[in-house]
């Protein structure tokens, strides 16, 4: 059994704080300034003494990891998929580097939207400035203009990004169970139109001196009210968020302020920006949405099927506390596994809802009326 230098001071000091705890009322004025100085000790920093530098490749070669023909992450050299405690007993480098090599998955699913899926990387807001903070999504070629189907996809919460289910999917298992790849294509073989939004990109980080300089500048014009509401959604959204933003950005050590962007600080405000801006725009007469844990609640006022986690299986009807949409099972127990498993279900859900229609009259998609008939309730 080994023990860092960290763990040493911490058990001496718990082994002290014993022997005072045995003595009599005499000592009791030690132990109080032992549990004093305990207070004042920063574990997390004391745990960095220990650690090696916070530096890691920026390439899935530097990692000496690659996806093989199966979608499968795996080790150039051993072929083994990856390990997450590299290094023993340093948890916290360990979640460091996995967060790294998790940024680079997500560019490299990106890259694949684009290469694989022809998918077309569109700005956020739309008439954003040069110097202001930028999201984007990503659209088929026909998204707008398809008559007949559009399809939207929507991830959860957390550290995913635009054609994630779930990062630990495409880490542990495959890019097919992790991604929505697989329903992008098969949705543009089947004549849809596509929209992938991107709801979890709603800041951008920089060093908080030049930041402060920034804002003072940029938000001087905008109404008080504007800033007021905005500025509410913004903390709520962050305090939802902190516990998966913990790692984000695993190299930087330094201070840093996030710049909201305008309009996307929030997955509330994406989903209806990219509403306003696109879906309502769309010609297509048949709008049909895939949303995965988080990225569900936007819509479950709307006729929908909600696959959940469930040992039952396939399709199996599962009992519900919640007035939502009616549930079936996924076919797993894994809540991150639910959109894979129930893939082949959802386009036959797809399939029989549009036959099933029955209404000759196009009505314009509208989200603010469902809001407004809800806030009258």
């Amino acid at each position: 059994m080994s023990f860092s230098f960290t763990t040493l001071i911490l058990l001496t000091i718990w082994i002290n704080m014993a022997q005072l705890q045995q003595g009599g009322p005499d000592e009791k004025e030690k132990t109080t300034a032992l549990k004093d100085l305990l207070s004042r000790i920063d574990l997390d920093e004391l745990m960095k003494k220990d650690e090696p530098p916070l530096e890691f490749p920026d390439t899935l070669e530097g990692f000496e990891y690659a996806f093989n023909e199966k979608g499968q992450l795996r080790h150039i050299k051993t072929g083994e998929p990856f390990v997450f405690n590299y290094r023993e007993d340093l948890h916290r480098w360990n979640q460091k580097r996995y967060e790294a090599l998790g940024e680079i998955i997500t560019k490299y699913v990106y890259e694949l939207l684009e290469k694989e899926c022809h998918l077309k990387k569109v700005t956020l807001p739309v008439d954003a400035t040069e110097s202001e903070p930028k999201s984007f999504i990503f659209m088929s070629e026909d998204a707008l203009t398809n008559p007949d189907k559009l399809m939207v996809l929507i991830h959860g919460s957390g550290v995913v990004r635009a054609g994630q289910w779930a990062r630990r999917l495409i880490i542990n298992e495959d890019l097919d169970s992790g991604t929505q790849i697989p329903y992008i294509k098969r949705a543009i073989e089947e004549g849809y139109g596509v929209i992938v939004l991107n709801p979890n990109e709603n800041y951008i980080e920089v060093e908080k001196t030049k930041a402060q300089v920034q804002l003072s500048s940029d938000s001087s014009d905008e109404p008080a009210e504007k800033r007021e509401r905005k500025d509410k959604i913004q903390k709520e959204t962050k305090k939802r968020r902190d516990f998966y933003e913990k790692y984000r950005n695993p190299q930087k050590e330094k201070e840093t302020l996030q710049l909201y962007i305008r309009d996307n600080g929030s997955p509330e405000e994406h989903a209806i920006y990219v509403w306003d801006h696109f879906i309502a725009e769309s010609a297509a007469e048949n709008v049909f949405f895939v949303a995965h844990s988080y990225g569900g609640l936007a819509f479950v006022e709307l006729n929908c099927c909600n696959w959940v986690s469930s040992s039952e299986p396939l399709d199996t009807s599962v009992e519900s506390m919640l007035p939502d949409c009616p549930r079936v099972s996924a076919g797993t127990e894994r809540h991150e596994l639910t959109s894979w498993k129930s893939f082949p279900s959802v386009f036959k859900f797809f399939s029989e809802a549009s036959e099933a229609k029955n209404s000759s009259v196009k009505l314009a998609p509208t989200r603010r009326s469902n809001r407004i008939k809800y806030e009258e309730l």
